[in-house]
């Protein structure tokens, strides 16, 4: 119920947020040439089509920015354009509702892979496989003076705290709730929206104490929030370890193996970097790109 009653607002905010970018965004990306040896190892029908799909669910600033049904933009839409370039096919994108979309659309075969980032972790790994190519942080974003003073995830007691539904926050927000619970405090009123701007209409508009997310998205909403909003707990481990973030692709599938060499090139002739430099992102960058980097909780 919630999440329908900021989706009108919240294609207003995408909007806006397309037209009110970094002015990074003007650099140019040089074109990267096509190799034929990696074209030859697509698989068959992806190599006759020329296109290869690539799935989203809605904006994930300031790597995914859908401008339109079947457009996006962003480092991931740029990195997307450079791959494309380099394997020799049209890179399209489409857009479902919510992460799990994502994640079953790609293990049924429907998709061929969702650029991302998305979390890589060992129980999403059992399905689909994981091209790393960023680390990340969670923190919050929470209106500008940090109000309810939240400096780390134990300061969320009570509190009403965004995250994105089915992702890795949610289940870690979740799991606080009852760690509050059972320390005698208040439980946490978990708010699951399906797409990043609903959640942060939801801090802007006061219905939400916080969001709960990647801490590369949060800084970018927060600069474009125009003093409204500020990140709060970050540097701190708020629930998890390492985050590996990538391009999800089909569970030992041919394609994850292109992906994979498709980033180590464009991690090797410096696209990647130029890319990331370009959208700001450059403490998130990886020496190297793998797969399935992420491990278990110790």
């Amino acid at each position: 119920m919630m999440a329908k009653q900021f989706r009108r607002a919240a294609v207003l905010t995408t909007a806006l947020l397309s037209i009110n970018t970094f002015a990074a965004e003007t650099v140019a990306i040089p074109d990267v040439k096509m190799d034929p040896a990696l074209h030859a190892k697509l698989p068959a029908e992806i190599q006759k089509s020329g296109v290869l799909t690539s799935v989203n669910n809605g904006s994930f600033p300031p790597y995914e920015i859908v401008t339109g049904t079947n457009s996006l933009d962003g480092a991931s839409a740029d990195l997307a354009h450079s791959m494309g370039q380099l394997l020799g096919v049209k890179i399209e994108h489409a857009s479902v509702s919510g992460l799990s979309g994502i994640l079953t659309g790609i293990s049924s075969g429907r998709y061929q892979m969702g650029i991302g980032p998305i979390g890589d972790y060992p129980e999403r790994q059992a399905k689909n496989d994981f091209v790393d190519f960023v680390k990340e942080y969670v923190a919050f974003a929470v209106p500008n003076g940090n109000p309810k003073n939240i400096q780390s995830l134990a300061d969320t007691c009570g509190l009403r705290i965004a995250v994105m539904a089915a992702g890795s926050a949610e289940k870690v927000i979740k799991q606080q709730s009852e760690d509050c619970v059972k320390a005698g405090k208040e439980a946490i009123t978990v708010q699951s929206f399906t797409d990043q701007p609903t959640s942060i209409l939801a801090v802007r508009s006061k219905r939400s104490d916080a969001f709960f997310s990647s801490q590369a998205p949060l800084s970018y909403f927060i600069k474009e929030s125009n003093g409204q909003l500020t990140l709060a707990g970050a540097g701190k481990s708020n629930g998890f370890n390492d985050i590996f973030q990538g391009t999800v692709v089909p569970k030992d599938s041919e394609i994850g193996k292109v992906v994979l060499a498709a980033y180590q090139e464009l991690f090797t002739n410096g696209t990647y970097a130029a890319i990331m430099k370009k959208w700001g992102l450059e403490g998130n960058m990886l020496q190297a790109p793998g797969i399935n980097l992420g491990k278990p909780t110790k």
